[in-house]
């Protein structure tokens, strides 16, 4: 049996990572909807090679999409959803804001002002018509928040038991904005790793509110549309924003890594200096739950040049949503493609991605 030295296993480990994942599974699994290795399997390994184009092949939150109209070019970003969530009202919103809301965020974080929206319903046999009233008006209002139009749709019933009351489906325009040239490619080594806000709320609401464990907590999701943090992070950035991701499956270690792969460097980050609430560091460590990991609705991760930090900062902090966002960490030339976590004892952790992830159906 062939013997390697540490440096040539870790090389090995590296280059397997850098590779277009294989899927080999026979069948999907609840592990394949979770934002970690297994659904960048799926993706990356089956989808993404049978509809290959180049639009899709970067993957990002939404696709650039360059359409001529009387002689001049409009640079529309164009992103689609679905929302899967249980219980369908929690905490700080439901299943219609958090439709709504995810879908105009991922425009915003492509750099794109949301313009419109179309919604398709799936609705199981059985559902209270107050219920899907509410969830619309949900919706409605949602989008008068968000400065959209939800302006086309479709709605099918199902048989008693075939969804969880009700799964919606949405899809977003937007316009992307002339200060906004964002891609994981265009991070760079001392960049500034920036989140807008507290971490966590969004996933531990969801997972108290199904009544399933012995425990409470005062915790609502934040649920809410980017746009203006993104706007007011333009204005103050511009070409100084190099990337930028809402943590919402698999929460903030797995967008970290996901950029840290694209763009082959290092993140750095320290774990003190992440914005959380105490009641979701204390469920987390009574669930033995890692926060980082947790969902989010209402917070994005950026990648700011560090001469750019502080005035990104200011310009967070002055815009509801913002006001707890922090710099935690930085970008490196190593260890490429990986995510350190500094622990509040000096020392180092590894962040991967998650195989699998302890809270289906949150978003």
């Amino acid at each position: 049996m062939p013997r390697f030295t540490e440096d040539e296993v870790i090389d090995r480990i590296e280059a397997m990572r850098r590779r277009r994942p294989r899927f080999t599974d026979e069948h999907i699994t609840m592990a394949h909807g979770a934002g970690g290795k297994a659904s960048r399997q799926l993706v990356e390994g089956l989808i993404v090679p049978l509809l290959d184009n180049p639009a899709l092949a970067p993957l990002g939150d939404a696709a650039r999409v360059d359409v001529a109209v009387t002689g001049s070019t409009a640079r529309l970003a164009l992103t689609t959803d679905a929302f899967v969530v249980r219980p369908l009202q929690f905490p700080g919103g439901s299943i219609g804001e958090l439709a709504v809301n995810g879908t105009v965020n991922d425009l915003a974080v492509s750099g794109a002002r949301p313009i419109a929206l179309t919604a398709a319903f799936v609705l199981e046999e059985g559902l209270s018509s107050t219920v899907l009233e509410a969830e619309v008006r949900a919706m409605a209002l949602a989008a008068v928040a968000a400065g959209v139009s939800i302006v086309a749709g479709d709605t099918k019933v199902v048989e008693r038991g075939k969804c969880d009351g009700m799964y919606i489906a949405t899809t977003g325009i937007g316009e992307v904005d002339d200060r906004a040239d964002l891609a994981p490619t265009g991070v760079r080594a001392g960049d500034r790793v920036i989140v807008t806000g507290c971490v966590g709320d969004h996933g531990i609401a969801i997972l108290l509110a199904r009544g399933e464990l012995d425990l409470s907590a005062d915790v609502c999701s934040d649920t809410r549309s980017l746009w203006p943090l993104m706007d007011a992070l333009l204005g103050a950035c511009r070409g100084d924003l190099h990337c930028a991701r809402d943590a919402t499956r698999g929460g903030v270690a797995t967008v970290l890594n996901e950029i840290a792969l694209a763009a082959q460097l290092g993140v750095v980050i320290s774990e003190e200096l992440l914005p959380m609430r105490p009641e979701v560091r204390g469920a987390g460590e009574i669930l033995g739950m890692d926060p980082l990991y947790v969902a989010n609705e209402g917070v994005f991760i950026a990648f700011v040049a560090a001469d750019a930090a502080d005035a990104a900062l200011a310009a967070l902090h002055g815009v509801p949503g913002g006001e707890a966002a922090a710099i935690i960490g930085e970008v490196a030339d190593e260890p490429a493609g990986r995510v350190l976590g500094r622990t509040q004892f000096g020392g180092h952790r590894m962040i991967d991605l998650l195989v699998g992830d302890p809270l289906p159906r949150i978003c």
